[in-house]
């Protein structure tokens, strides 16, 4: 494969993580909220939201198959687009799991 068809290719596998990274935002929103509020707030990095008292169901309701959903889908979409990049995976994972966390960076910097 040519070089000139590799660069073609890197801005492609980059772009597919952005877009990944759209409706990843609730899954990082849920996991800073479940952060926050409880090993954070315990060790008093953070102040625990004071109306929250559902305890843990609700996080093993909701939380853990939205963000397990979505880990599977980004790992197996990654999974081809970097085999069709062609890239090595110690540059490509770390920059999929950047580019994928771009879109909360943007709403946490305009919010």
């Amino acid at each position: 494969m040519n070089n000139g068809h590799m660069r073609m290719r890197w801005p492609m596998a980059m772009g597919v993580n952005v877009l990944l990274g759209i409706p990843g935002v609730v899954p990082v929103w849920l996991l800073w909220y479940f952060a926050a509020n409880w090993p954070f707030a315990a060790l008093g990095w953070t102040q625990g939201e004071p109306t929250e008292n559902d305890g843990m169901l609700p996080w093993f309701l909701v939380g853990v198959p939205v963000v397990g959903a979505f880990a599977l889908v980004w790992w197996l979409v990654n999974l081809s687009v970097r085999r069709r990049a062609g890239s090595r995976p110690g540059l490509y994972w770390p920059l999929s799991v950047l580019a994928t966390l771009a879109p909360s960076f943007v709403l946490m910097a305009v919010l």
